[in-house]
């Protein structure tokens, strides 16, 4: 492939991946702490589940941003059979509760590639890098602290996140203003064609930039992987 002088990247499935022990440890919180209905713990999985796949298709239906803390209200909702008292849930507790566990069980990085190929991209000296992620369950400033932990940070000159900036992918505003957060004294001229976004979703990230005109590439979910942008 060319070198671009941007590379956008998406975050999960592209970069990193969840540890799958923190989503058994978060259902078993919620099993224990917000369950009076009594619900099985495969039952609050599954509710996590569809929460998590409703509100990403919501997001990229509207192009908003569904907060953290209202996931959570959701699942316990859902729990306690569309309850709406949340009058004994302090939602600050909660999510920092969550980040606590999070933290505990730190997601991976997605392959083995994926930190040498940011390094080799950013050490070529000619591109720029930044992060274009939607957010659920997780918010910026933990995803931010997580990436800081496995080093990916360095390589990144900028991060964006759906819940900070109240836009989710493929909205063309968030692409737009990935491509405004771009260092212009660095690229001082910098054409449409010479940026690219990585991502897994064909929908969010391939669709949202083609919306705008800028490259994508699909990683991942195909065929191909992260090594592919130095073939």
């Amino acid at each position: 492939m060319p070198l671009f002088k941007h590379y956008s990247f998406d975050l999960w499935l592209t970069l990193i991946k969840s540890n799958p022990t923190f989503k058994v440890e978060r259902a078993k919180h919620f099993h224990a702490h917000y369950n009076t209905t009594q619900k099985s713990l495969e039952e609050v999985n599954a509710i996590f589940r569809s929460v998590d796949l409703m509100v990403n298709n919501i997001n990229e239906k509207t192009g908003k941003n569904i907060d953290a803390e209202e996931m959570y209200l959701l699942v316990i909702s859902l729990i306690n059979n569309y309850s709406i008292d949340f009058s004994a849930v302090d939602v600050d507790a909660l999510y920092a509760q969550m980040e606590l566990l999070l933290l505990e069980h730190m997601p991976l990085i997605y392959c083995s590639e994926s930190l040498s190929v940011l390094n080799r991209l950013k050490d070529s000296g000619k591109s720029t890098i930044s992060l274009l992620s939607n957010t659920g369950f997780i918010k910026g400033v933990t995803l931010r602290k997580i990436l800081r932990h496995l080093r990916l940070e360095e390589a990144l000159d900028f991060q964006l996140y759906s819940d900070e900036v109240r836009m989710s992918k493929p909205n063309p505003k968030f692409f737009q203003l990935m491509l405004d957060t771009i260092d212009r004294e660095k690229h001082t001229e910098l054409e449409l064609h010479e940026v690219i976004h990585i991502g897994d979703n064909p929908l969010a990230d391939c669709k949202g930039a083609d919306a705008l005109g800028i490259k994508s590439l699909l990683i991942n979910s195909n065929h191909l992987k992260i090594n592919h942008l130095l073939s």
